[in-house]
């Protein structure tokens, strides 16, 4: 009787597949979110993490140009020089100017970006089930580890793009170009009021394409992930060989997704600077 007592217990608190996926997406945040726009809630996870990814970079750049040698290369070595030559490559062909800042700019949001989307292999229950397991789960019920999985981080990094892009419209183009620009181009002076309104709706279509791009990619990754693990929680036989196969396949796959959305993500950053060097 105790027996199925506790088996109807178990039961009763076992979640569903739509809770679990739901305590999944659920973020470790200073204060529950009501309304769709809230900038008073802060996703203390994706900030952890982010620093995290930046600081696991700033270590590799700095252990590659610390064993940095004139000779033959190691692995390492070899690696981190391909993604340097890659993006400083991409750098030249698209802007035209100073690239001193801006290349190593580019590096540093692709490795960056990389990283962060790297997390995405770590196991879903990892961090669920190692905060119940030292009893700390009702202080942490909630936690995401993929920065770019989450809207805040992308668009938050997506800003800072666009703050690039207008201070070098400023630099390049100073003060009274660029404001010359906003009303003149592209139909002319005449036309000005929608000029400016354009190029407002331009300004703010790059900035929220370039949050929404990745974070989409980012979100449907993770979002299968979680999928495939409700998968394996079946107790068959198709359960458990459909979670081994799909996972490892997906897992293979999402390689490709998370280098190229790095390098998508640092394109763009490119072109838009780009074309703030540029005059309409």
């Amino acid at each position: 009787m105790a027996t199925e007592m506790a088996t109807a217990g178990a039961a009763h608190h076992a979640p569903t597949a739509s809770e679990y996926i739901v305590h999944h997406l659920g973020h470790f945040s200073t204060k529950h979110q009501d309304k769709i726009v809230d900038f008073s809630v802060i996703n203390m996870d994706t900030i952890f993490w982010a620093v995290f990814a930046g600081v696991v970079g700033c270590l590799l750049m700095w252990a590659a140009a610390r064993k940095a040698t004139s000779g033959v290369p190691g692995r390492f070595q070899a690696a981190i020089e391909m993604i340097v030559e890659m993006v400083d490559g991409q750098a030249k062909s698209i802007v035209h100017g100073d690239r001193t800042f801006i290349a190593p700019l580019a590096l540093t949001v692709f490795v960056w970006v990389a990283l962060m989307n790297s997390l995405d292999f770590l196991p879903v229950d990892m961090f669920s089930s190692f905060f119940h397991w030292v009893g700390i789960d009702h202080i942490i019920p909630y936690h995401r580890v993929v920065p770019t999985a989450d809207l805040n981080g992308t668009m938050g990094i997506a800003l800072g793009v666009f703050a690039l892009m207008i201070y070098y419209s400023f630099k390049i183009k100073g003060a009274g170009g660029f404001i010359h620009e906003l009303f003149a181009a592209p139909f002319g002076i005449w036309l000005a009021p929608f000029n400016l309104l354009l190029n407002i709706i331009e300004f703010a279509a790059k900035t929220v394409s370039l949050a929404m791009r990745l974070f989409g990619n980012m979100y449907a990754g993770e979002l299968l992930f979680l999928l495939i693990a409700l998968l394996g929680s079946t107790a068959t036989a198709f359960g458990f060989l459909g979670h081994v196969v799909a996972g490892s396949l997906w897992a293979i796959f999402h390689i490709l997704i998370v280098l190229l959305q790095a390098f998508i993500f640092m394109m763009l950053t490119l072109v838009y600077i780009g074309q703030a060097h540029e005059a309409h």
